[in-house]
């Protein structure tokens, strides 16, 4: 059975949701400040993903259209913490921990986001609909691509440090 437009928003709100709590509980239990400032940022924009989506959501269940969505504001100062952070956090945190873990999780979270709102993308026939799932897709895969790297050079560090190399 098809998904309706409607079907889809309600699926990505929750999904939206779910990501916020996830990072704000994540946040809740970091040891590391570096971490923890992560995914409280993480949290928050997961938030303004929410609004974004219900803003969405009300007007196509009285209108039966999408509206034209905004283009998402970029924050240079965002970018730059983020990056700075992700250095920290790169230097700080064990491959082994609960932080660590964490991160791979919300690999997950954040890759299922992008597929979902990616296949909606490809799917729609309404303009607007088609660029809001664009949108939201590239939010996402910035998320992604940020956890990615921090899980990658963990992941580099157990290996060095457990002597994995074979050569």
């Amino acid at each position: 059975m098809a998904r309706t437009a409607e079907d889809i928003l309600k699926e990505a709100i929750l999904l939206e949701k779910r990501g916020k709590a996830f990072y704000q509980n994540v946040a809740e239990k970091c040891d590391n400040a570096a971490t923890k400032e992560v995914f409280e940022m993480m949290a928050r924009e997961e938030e303004g993903h929410i609004e974004y989506l219900r803003k969405q959501f009300i007007h196509y269940t009285k209108e039966h259209s999408f509206l034209k969505p905004d283009a998402p504001e970029e924050n240079p100062e965002e970018t730059v913490i983020l990056q700075v952070l992700t250095d920290k956090i790169k230097k700080e945190i064990n491959a082994a921990s609960f932080e660590a873990a964490a991160v791979s999780a919300a690999i997950d979270f954040e890759m299922n986001a992008v597929k979902l709102y990616k296949s909606r993308a490809k799917e729609a026939t309404d303009p607007n609909e088609k660029e809001l799932y664009r949108i939201l897709a590239a939010w996402e895969g910035e998320h992604s691509k940020l956890l990615v790297e921090i899980d990658n050079e963990l992941r580099e560090d157990v290996w060095n440090d457990n002597s994995f190399w074979p050569f």
